[in-house]
């Protein structure tokens, strides 16, 4: 995992800032279908990465699989950070 992150570190650090962008513009989920929807992305990031671990996926596949998992964790993490954000600015 730590050879992944060292080759793909740009696209984690893409992912952050898009994920950060994504969430200062759009604010933390608000109403029962935003947080559906939100919630099933987030279960979605678990099973991907719970595949990753699991090693269920061999070779060139495997890579991609826990490619996308660290992807998406990036992103969503930066999506919490900037709907955190978000509710922290002040209106002038």
């Amino acid at each position: 995992m730590l050879l992944i992150v060292s080759v793909a570190w740009p696209g984690l650090l893409a992912a952050l800032l898009i994920g950060a962008g994504t969430g200062l513009w759009a604010g933390l989920p608000a109403g029962r279908g935003p947080g559906l929807a939100a919630g099933l992305v987030a279960l979605l990031a678990l099973a991907t990465a719970a595949t990753a671990v699991a090693g269920l996926v061999p070779g060139r596949e495997g890579f991609w699989v826990e490619s996308a998992a660290l992807m998406l964790a990036a992103y969503l993490f930066g999506c919490g950070l900037g709907g955190l954000g978000k509710g922290r600015r002040t209106s002038p």
